[in-house]
């Protein structure tokens, strides 16, 4: 069967707000990809491998991967470490 990661997306350096990264995403691997021979790109004929599955709570997709006989891989996501500044600390330290 097919092979999936189980991620949470991490928000770009573009981005202030975490409002879309809340949920869970199961992405398929594509087994072997090509060369296309007209661009010159990479690209597969597994159709799978441009499917990405959402949910709310990791153990919705753990769930749905073990019910449909997924392989899966984890990727458990860092949590952000905070701290909180004032302007005046600029010239106090």
């Amino acid at each position: 069967m097919k092979k999936a990661l189980i991620y949470k997306p991490s928000k770009t350096a573009m981005q202030s707000g975490v409002k879309k990264f809340d949920k869970w995403i199961v992405e398929f691997l594509t087994d072997k990809p090509g060369i296309n021979p007209l661009m010159g790109w990479e690209s597969s004929t597994d159709t799978f491998n441009s499917v990405k599955l959402e949910f709310k709570t990791k153990e919705l997709a753990i769930e749905y991967s073990k019910k449909n006989k997924i392989d899966y891989e984890l990727i458990e996501s860092k949590n952000r470490k905070i701290i909180k500044k004032s302007y005046s600390d600029n010239f106090t330290k």
